[in-house]
């Protein structure tokens, strides 16, 4: 069975629809029939390289919310995080770019390592909600190719030039033929379509339909995503 998800290393429903994912694939035992496949889906392709706001303001300012009630909300999602085993810090988060996270996620899709690909990206969303880091600091990205078993020179000359990127442009177009406008978006053997961070239940439930290669589509309208507009709360 094949999961192609869109994704992006700034969104904290990612991370937590990832690790539910992952989750029900443990449990039921299928960790040897599953092949996983991220696609790049950048939720502000324009962010700054550099931080510029602080997480609380950027969310009360985008949804319109005192501090009071964004840092309510903000907490909420962590503990969502929290609640699967992750030291989710979401409210001091680093907002920058993603664009060369993306990249080195190609790279690692290169070697054609199953492992590997699963190690950058869950060390992609450590850093940035865990760690709080700067997901545009090389360094940071230098980090993670060393810790995650990638060649370092390799992912360095990687990220001085632009290679990938039109790789991380095509998963961006494709989501938009698709009509992608939110992610975790989660398409199961290329039949039907989970957009959004389900519950470890309601993944083992779409997982057991795509075994029996069940056609009808399981979607979750309800399922919190975020998009350009931001993050359901």
């Amino acid at each position: 069975m094949k999961i192609v998800y869109w994704s992006d290393y700034a969104c904290p429903y990612c991370y937590i629809g990832e690790t539910r994912l992952k989750r029900a694939i443990k449990e039921l035992g299928l960790e040897n029939q599953v092949e996983l496949e991220t696609c790049a889906f950048e939720l502000d392709p324009d962010a700054p390289k550099t931080v510029e706001t602080i997480t609380v303001d950027r969310f009360a300012k985008k949804y319109r919310l005192s501090k009071e009630d964004a840092r309510q909300q903000i907490d909420h999602i962590s503990q969502l995080g929290i609640d699967e085993g992750i030291d989710f810090r979401y409210a001091t988060t680093l907002y920058t770019n993603t664009r060369d996270a993306h990249r080195l996620t190609k790279l690692a899709q290169t070697k054609h390592d199953p492992q590997l690909e699963d190690r950058v990206s869950e060390l992609l969303f450590d850093a940035y909600f865990t760690r709080n880091e700067k997901l545009a600091d090389h360094d940071v990205l230098l980090r993670v190719a060393r810790e995650a078993g990638m060649d370092e020179a390799e992912a360095k000359a990687v990220l001085e030039s632009n290679q990938y990127d039109e790789e991380v442009r095509f998963d961006e177009r494709e989501a938009m033929m698709r009509g992608v406008h939110g992610v975790p978006y989660f398409m199961f053997n290329g039949k039907f379509v989970i957009p959004g961070a389900l519950s470890v239940s309601a993944f083992k439930h779409a997982l057991e339909k795509a075994l029996k290669d069940e056609k009808e589509n399981v979607i979750s309208e309800d399922a919190p995503q975020c998009g350009p507009e931001g993050c359901r709360i």
